[in-house]
């Protein structure tokens, strides 16, 4: 059943974001290192823009990070001013509008996690299970979470791209429940192009195709089934108990589309940079810069503090350590939860907004949007009341120590990272169900 007033609720959020964007004037939110990063500032990119308008490498020296695709479709909206408007406006209003079709892909993708369980729940007899989650839409609720969260809101006018990244996780993810290769494909492409971490949803990716949607562990079934068998039960009646098989063929189609999308970005991207750099500075400046953390500017994570501490001769080893700490999660998680692949993308999404080098407030939104595809689960949620005030804590603090530490002098880098450390907590902990 649908959330009553859903569609008003949705307009009040995109009028909300567009009043933000028209009348709201300088809020200054590009210059918060909760909101933009290194790799997702506009500001960069518009300088990056002004470069190769120049006739220059883009990524000509630090200022720079992000994908000559995200370059050639919003760096001309960057130069123009009309009517005394901030450049930026224009931006804003495209992120509004993906905004909005992030929001109404996460409510596709809850509606297909809705319709699997119910269909693995009347083969389990369970039908009282089915009529209670009937009166619950996972979908409704997922998308309002993530078009009301706060987070999501100052990304979208802060003037940064992290809403292009979640929508292109977000069709990744929509396109794998539909069992849609070349849209799957095309998302994962472009979601692991504009950011390297969402590479490691490969996996659930994969299982979606494979096996589909989230469903009770395979051992499930088989006692069932074999229950049903020793009381008598129809052959007939037990075919809707098999475990659906791995569909080889979907998986196939998945890589032939993700090499033909992965051949057609890298083509756009050369032609970009002729002239003006190549192929290989452009992987130096992305992926490279995400991998070495080179800038240590303050963000919202805690990477920066640990390694404006660490000694030059250690540096690479601790490289090496934090980015195999995500890899290292990947295959136990997998073996767990290849059962529920939806959940273990949430599960990546979230580990990926910890462990990030360069997060912000936009990782966070996106994770917590596909939270709410479980909304089934909230309610044995632990500690959310204490979650949800934290997170109201951590919000109102990090702004407070910066401007004590930065503009006012009466701190230190202590203040700014304990709020970071308090808010890393605060993800781990809600990634506990």
């Amino acid at each position: 059943m649908a959330i009553r007033y859903y569609w008003p609720m949705v307009a009040a959020a995109v009028g909300f974001r567009l009043v933000l964007v028209l009348f709201g004037g300088d809020l200054h939110l590009a210059s918060r290192p909760e909101v933009s990063t290194p790799l997702t500032s506009l500001r960069r990119l518009a300088e990056g823009y002004w470069l190769k308008q120049a006739s220059m490498s883009p990524y000509s020296g630090s200022m720079y990070h992000g994908s000559p695709l995200l370059l050639s479709i919003l760096g001309p909206l960057t130069s123009n001013r009309s009517g005394g408007k901030h450049a930026h406006v224009y931006c804003s209003l495209i992120f509004v509008a993906v905004d909005f079709l992030a929001a109404m892909l996460i409510r596709g993708t809850g509606r297909r996690l809705q319709m699997s369980r119910n269909r693995s729940l009347k083969s389990l007899d369970l039908t009282k299970a089915v009529n209670n989650s009937a009166n619950v839409s996972a979908g409704d609720i997922a998308s309002l979470i993530y078009l009301w969260n706060p987070w999501a809101i100052v990304t979208c006018v802060g003037s940064c791209t992290s809403p292009i990244e979640n929508l292109m996780v977000v069709i990744m993810i929509y396109g794998a429940c539909s069992r849609l290769a070349p849209l799957a494909a095309f998302g994962y492409v472009m979601a692991t192009h504009l950011s390297l971490y969402p590479a490691i949803l490969i996996v659930p990716v994969i299982l979606l195709l494979g096996y589909g949607p989230d469903a009770p562990p395979t051992k499930v079934f088989l006692v069932k089934s074999s229950s049903d068998s020793k009381s008598g039960m129809s052959e007939y009646e037990r075919t809707s108990l098999k475990v659906q098989r791995f569909s080889w063929m979907t998986v196939l189609h998945f890589i032939f589309w993700l090499f033909i999308w992965s051949c057609y970005v890298l083509l756009l991207s050369s032609m970009i940079l002729k002239k003006v750099g190549g192929l290989n500075e452009m992987f130096e400046k992305t992926y490279g810069f995400i991998l070495t953390v080179k800038d240590l500017s303050p963000n919202i994570g805690v990477l920066w503090y640990f390694f404006a501490e660490v000694f030059d001769f250690f540096r690479t080893f601790f490289l090496i350590v934090f980015n195999m700490n995500i890899l290292f999660m990947v295959l136990p998680l997998a073996i767990r939860l290849k059962h529920r692949p939806c959940f273990l993308a949430f599960v990546y999404t979230a580990i990926v907004a910890m462990l990030k080098s360069y997060p912000s407030a936009g990782d966070s939104a996106l994770y917590l949007g596909l939270l709410g595809l479980f909304a089934n689960e909230l309610a044995e949620m632990q500690f959310t009341f204490f979650l949800f005030f934290g997170y109201i804590g951590v919000s109102l603090l990090s702004p407070v120590m910066h401007n004590l530490w930065i503009w006012r002098g009466t701190g230190n880098a202590n203040f700014y990272f304990a709020t970071g450390l308090a808010y890393t907590c605060l993800q781990v902990s809600n990634t506990r169900l």
